[in-house]
């Protein structure tokens, strides 16, 4: 009883629960309630006051030995044909949001003509999309982390923009601008929510090496999906103008394309089945079981550099989605080319980043330095749009090196707010990124459609090009923090193995000089707790005697 070790004290800092190869599904989920962490690099102390901040390993990296058909190349969660499945999932998860999003762009000379209304008219179809989800993407976020879960959350937003995308189609039947407006609010409600739960689930299944890469697939899906809107839908029109005229073709081809919105809700409800499974064999904390609780409240506490990259967000695609949704026009009138030519060249921009993506995603994961690509995607696409606004140049060279910068940005963009935010409180961040980014659109988007209407394309280009100058200056904001602290969002990914590791290996030495130094903490034997009391009644202990023992008047009478 004289020495009594601390459990506490041969317990190491960072504890490596990730199970060893060959262990069962019942040894693993033993520990599984226990928080499982390695270090993201970001140091305690800075002038922004970021904190070190806790990562979660990649299930991918962990190997797990199941019996049975689970075990199987397609069965096993971790094998790599299984999760390729679960990728795709995701990546189809958006593709009916994004084809459904560009329906107006795509049909933008055909709504202006049958509804017979004006640029700013038209340009409103987008504000009403994004108005919803300056608040919902956060609510929506913070749902799937707080209440519904990530699975759930998915499912509803996936049926709410089926819904969305009807009432759309319904306002071209009756020929109703503003019913056709409350669609796109409602399609809006789930569109940016059901981008957040596509990240979400993207960080859970990969989180790690692979995740660059991953974000880089799913853009390229969705952006396949923006790309056949563009080509498909105008010769769609035009066929379905042979047997109805006016708003009702408008209303049949709207409704024809909300069916890729009814793929993207069964793909959710595939996707919630092999993650729930996969939590089941793995031995994954669900919500609230790692005692780790996401608050509103939390974002108080996100790092300076974190409102940076939202800043940065915001005025990149400030720039580019709103001149994707208003350049039909914009190159028929400089280049005098058709609707069609003009739709196509269009959807040049996410043609070419398609195949782009997942191939930039791959080399960032390979180079890291992510603050490094999104500065020079922003810089490209500055001079392109000056190639656009200033000379006659073919379009076809600024769109698609625009269509590479966009790739860039959003493979580099995305994956810093995961090096930034611990997991559990993700969805409430990039809620919160797609919320202001969607504020911004908004208001950029109706800012455009004035400026057309009144001065031009040439200002709408100038003003494309200020808020470009936006982002750029919100970068080198983000890497100014970034090296007041520990630099470790702009290392190479050699460079952040060696921090993580040394930094692992110093917080675990602290601990164990702090364990060694717990005398007034240990509990404290029969004896001294003896002695302790002995003391505070004025028993005296003679000096030859040490502190090994106590003598009272009646010890020595014995």
């Amino acid at each position: 009883m004289d020495s009594i070790e601390s459990a506490d004290e041969r317990t190491p800092l960072v504890t490596d629960v990730r199970p060893k190869r060959g262990r069962t599904t019942s040894e693993v989920n033993r520990p599984k309630k226990e928080r499982t962490t390695s270090v993201s690099g970001m140091s305690g102390t800075g002038s922004d006051g970021e904190r070190g901040r806790e990562r979660t390993f990649s299930a991918s990296d962990v190997e797990l030995e199941l019996p049975g058909c689970a075990g199987s190349c397609f069965c096993h969660p971790q094998a790599f044909l299984h999760r390729v499945f679960a990728l795709s999932l995701m990546c189809l998860l958006g593709f009916g949001s994004y084809f459904c999003f560009d329906n107006p762009g795509a049909l933008q000379s055909e709504l202006k003509q049958s509804m017979n209304i004006t640029t700013a008219q038209f340009s409103n179809l987008y504000s009403w999309y994004s108005w919803p989800n300056v608040v919902l993407p956060i609510v929506g976020g913070f749902l799937m982390d707080r209440v519904l879960g990530t699975r759930f959350g998915t499912i509803c937003f996936a049926f709410i923009i089926c819904i969305g995308q009807a009432i759309f189609a319904l306002g071209g039947f009756l020929d109703a601008l503003w019913v056709m407006e409350i669609g796109r609010f409602v399609f809006g409600i789930g569109g940016e929510s059901l981008a957040v739960a596509q990240n979400t689930y993207a960080v859970a299944w990969f989180k790690g090496k692979e995740l660059n890469m991953v974000f880089g697939f799913q853009l390229s899906v969705a952006r396949v999906g923006s790309t056949v809107n563009f080509v498909l839908m105008g010769p769609l029109f035009e066929a379905i103008s042979d047997y109805v005229d006016g708003p009702t073709a408008v209303g049949w081809t709207l409704m024809i394309a909300g069916t890729s919105c009814l793929m993207s809700f069964v793909c959710s409800l595939v996707l919630a089945w092999m993650d729930k499974r996969r939590n089941n064999l793995l031995g994954i904390s669900e919500i609230g079981e790692t005692g780790e609780v996401v608050k509103i409240s939390d974002v108080k506490s996100f790092p300076v550099s974190f409102w940076f990259l939202t800043l940065a967000c915001l005025a990149y695609y400030g720039a580019i989605f709103p001149f994707v949704s208003l350049a039909q026009d914009f190159f028929k009138t400089k280049w005098n080319m058709t609707s069609q030519e003009a739709n196509k060249i269009i959807g040049l921009v996410y043609l070419v980043s398609a195949p782009a993506s997942p191939l930039l995603g791959l080399m960032i994961d390979k180079t890291g330095r992510n603050i490094t690509w999104v500065f020079l995607a922003i810089l490209a696409s500055i001079g392109c749009h000056c190639i656009l606004a200033f000379t006659m140049w073919s379009p076809y060279i600024g769109i698609c090196v625009l269509g590479v910068a966009y790739s860039l940005l959003a493979s580099a963009l995305w994956p810093i707010a995961a090096l930034l935010i611990p997991e559990y409180q993700l969805g409430t961040a990039y809620g919160l990124m797609q919320a202001i980014q969607n504020l911004g659109t908004a208001l950029i988007t109706m800012a455009a459609g004035t400026i057309v209407d009144e001065y031009g394309y040439a200002y709408l280009e100038i003003f494309f090009i200020g808020w470009l100058v936006v982002a750029i200056m919100s970068t080198v904001c983000i890497w100014i923090c970034d090296c007041a602290t520990s630099g470790y969002i702009n290392m190479s990914i050699p460079e952040r193995k060696v921090f993580d590791s040394e930094r692992i290996a110093a917080e675990e030495a602290m601990r164990r000089r702090r364990m060694t130094s717990y005398t007034m903490l240990r509990p404290r034997t029969s004896t001294s707790l003896r002695n302790r009391y002995l003391s505070r009644v004025g028993a005296k202990l003679p000096s030859h005697f040490g502190h090994g023992a106590l003598v009272t008047k009646s010890l020595r009478d014995q």
